[in-house]
């Protein structure tokens, strides 16, 4: 740390030659007084400190500056080494700000009285009238705001949760702010009582109150021309942008919100995107996106989710005000101009076509579409297992998490199969077949709350769930038994079989990003109810568990061969294996046809309308293959045919060493 000394009277004469002033010379101190050529017409007011200047800052374009202190008023402020602070119209006041920063051409900067910087905020998420507020913090998870957010049928978890979060923000409070280091603050108009991290680049903002911007060297953080943001936490890697407009907002780590975007008591987490639409009391978990300048996202929960233009949900009872919610679980999707009546809630990885004005619960139907046919939702049950676009997503998932920060907030599965949605399958096989018995098997339609099902499309669904299931145990099997030893004995097999945790039996849920055992959640918010557990406890309980996923997957798993192979695995042969793996080899490689089939329709000649203008059919095919590429080499085609053949040649070994 540097050493601070008052001025002397011929180091206070030089500084008055330079157009600077002082209320009181006695309380400005400096480390170097080498560096005070570089101060020029500055006022200092309060205790100021200040560092050397010996660096120059090289702008685009090449111009350079030096570090120093020109045209500004610093009322109880340290300045940090090499930085240089030069043309603020008003002042600034009450900061810490860190070596090696830039500020230019800003009007105001201060932090005015005790202020917490956004820690402690009460976001009034999915019901916009109160009920289940998240208090934000700048270590806030997704997992901690969802069991906020969503448990509050745990009164006690709640209020012990709340109270931590609330002694955090109390532990935040400062009566001055701080500027990290490496900080670029240029042409900005009004910042107060905000936090800002190392390397941070704060640009041509009209207003930041109240906030935190958690910017450190591994992940910055990048704030743009226009953008308002009141009452704010911005994590790591964010970037806001062009106009976007924030009140009562949390941006997790890697967001990017831009071109207008308008958000109010809002949560985004890891790798949101959101543009030119808005979001009003919206709890986005990993990967939420939305584009449109006509999408409205309002008082629903989403997450893995696009949201096709022109998609809005309504939550008003006219009498009662904007009370409901809804809930579209991971890796749902909404078409362009989609509508659905607040309160429904939509199955994992689902498709909602048209306008929906009935309240639908499909979340036992996952995989499905909703299709709207004359003021009538049609639901086509397990679909979108075959679907291109499902598989597309869950492989760009994990290629488009952009965390470069070592310290990942949120905990993120990408499975797109995986107990939660097993679970949910073998209910949804239940479902649809207790519709058929009740209905007859040659019934033309059955109704599901407030859906119609078709016969074919009820009857398909059985099929894909079933072929979903076999192909969840089948490579649940074959990973347990990647390590057996040629010549094994089925008793070392079966040792290999037993699972290495009690913990994973029982119904399994996604935790906003996070699918862990039920039970394992359920200890953990009876521990933070009874005041066992701290912040930094909670955040570590919810990565064990995301870490321990695979032990507690197969604990799962192990008993499900019983109940829907009719194979229990502590007493196995090698055979029931060979038949396991067998039967998972016909459900991945038709899976994989399927998809092929799928992939294939956006090569046909209806894809082909409106390429080749003005020329022949062949112009035509000519001018779709320069532009789209031909079938056979597309990418994703040559990995699903890669895919074929390798978990043939998978299921060939593993058949081969069990005999």
């Amino acid at each position: 740390m540097s050493k601070y000394n008052k001025l002397t009277s011929e180091q206070i004469d030089l500084l008055i030659s330079r157009g600077c002033k002082a209320e009181d010379w006695g309380t400005v101190e400096t480390s170097d007084p080498d560096s005070l050529k570089y101060i020029r017409n500055v006022r200092f007011s309060g205790e100021v400190r200040f560092g050397k200047f010996e660096s120059s800052f090289t702008l685009p374009g090449g111009l350079k500056k030096h570090s120093g202190l020109r045209e500004v008023t610093l009322h109880n402020v340290t300045v940090g080494d090499n930085t240089l602070i030069e043309n603020v119209t008003d002042y600034i006041a009450n900061y810490d700000i860190g070596q090696d920063c830039y500020i230019e051409n800003a009007d105001l900067i201060l932090t005015d009285g005790p202020c917490r910087f956004g820690n402690g905020v009460d976001v009034s998420v999915l019901n916009e009238t109160g009920g289940r507020e998240v208090k934000i913090f700048d270590r806030l998870s997704a997992q901690t705001a969802y069991i906020l957010a969503m448990y509050r049928h745990h009164p006690d978890t709640v209020c012990a949760l709340n109270k931590l979060i609330e002694d955090y923000a109390a532990s935040r409070e400062s009566t001055r702010g701080r500027i990290g280091n490496h900080v670029r603050i240029r042409n900005t108009k009004y910042i107060n009582g905000v936090n800002i991290g190392d390397w941070a680049k704060i640009s041509g903002t009209s207003r930041l109150r109240n906030g935190s911007v958690c910017s450190n060297e591994t992940a910055p953080v990048v704030i743009g021309h226009g953008v308002i943001a009141d009452n704010f936490i911005i994590c790591s890697g964010s970037s806001v942008n062009d106009n976007t407009t924030l009140e009562r907002c949390f941006v997790g780590q890697c967001c990017t919100l831009g071109h207008g975007y308008s958000a109010s008591d809002s949560l985004f987490f890891s790798n949101c995107q959101g543009e030119n639409g808005e979001a009003c009391a919206i709890f986005a978990g990993p990967f939420t996106v939305t584009h449109h300048k006509s999408t409205l996202l309002i008082a629903g929960m989403f997450s893995f989710m696009n949201a096709g233009s022109g998609s809005n949900q309504s939550n008003h009872m006219y009498k009662l005000g904007p009370i409901h919610q809804g809930v579209m679980e991971r890796g749902s999707k909404t078409s362009s101009d989609s509508y659905i009546l607040w309160p429904s809630r939509i199955g994992a990885f689902s498709l909602v076509m048209g306008r929906h004005v009935t309240h639908s619960d499909t979340t036992n139907l996952p995989f499905s579409y909703l299709i709207e046919q004359q003021n009538t939702t049609y639901l086509v049950p397990g679909v979108n297992l075959r679907s291109v676009g499902t598989i597309r997503d869950a492989q760009k998932w994990p290629k488009r998490d952009a965390r470069k920060d070592p310290d990942r907030l949120d905990c993120i599965n990408y499975n797109l199969l995986s107990p939660f949605t097993i679970q949910k399958m073998i209910k949804g096989t239940k479902l649809l077949k207790n519709l058929q018995y009740s209905s007859g098997e040659l019934s033309d339609l059955y109704s599901y709350h407030s859906t119609k099902i078709r016969n074919s499309s009820l009857r398909q669904g059985l099929r894909y769930y079933r072929t979903a299931i076999i192909k969840f145990l089948g490579n649940s099997i074959i990973s347990r038994l990647r390590d057996l030893p040629a010549g094994a004995s089925e008793d070392d097999m079966r040792r290999m079989l037993r699972p290495s945790t009690p913990v994973g039996t029982g119904m399994w849920v996604d935790i906003a990003g996070l699918i862990a055992p039920k039970e394992e959640v359920d200890a953990l918010l009876a521990r933070i109810g009874e005041g066992k557990e701290t912040l930094q406890s909670v955040e570590a309980a919810f990565h064990t568990m995301h870490s321990s996923y695979y032990d507690y997957e197969w604990t799962w798993a192990y008993d499900k061969y019983a109940e829907e192979l009719g194979m229990p695995l502590d007493t196995i042969t090698k055979e029931q294996v060979v038949e396991i793996v067998k039967m998972w080899k016909e459900a991945v490689i038709g899976l994989d046809r399927e998809l092929y089939e799928d992939a294939r329709k956006e090569f046909n000649l209806a894809s082909m309308t409106g390429f080749g203008a003005d020329g022949t059919k062949e112009d035509k095919e000519m001018d779709f293959s320069e532009v789209r590429g031909v079938f056979e080499s597309n990418s994703f085609v040559t990995a699903v045919l890669d895919h074929i053949q390798k978990k043939e040649a998978l299921g060939d070994e593993m058949i081969s060493r069990l005999k």
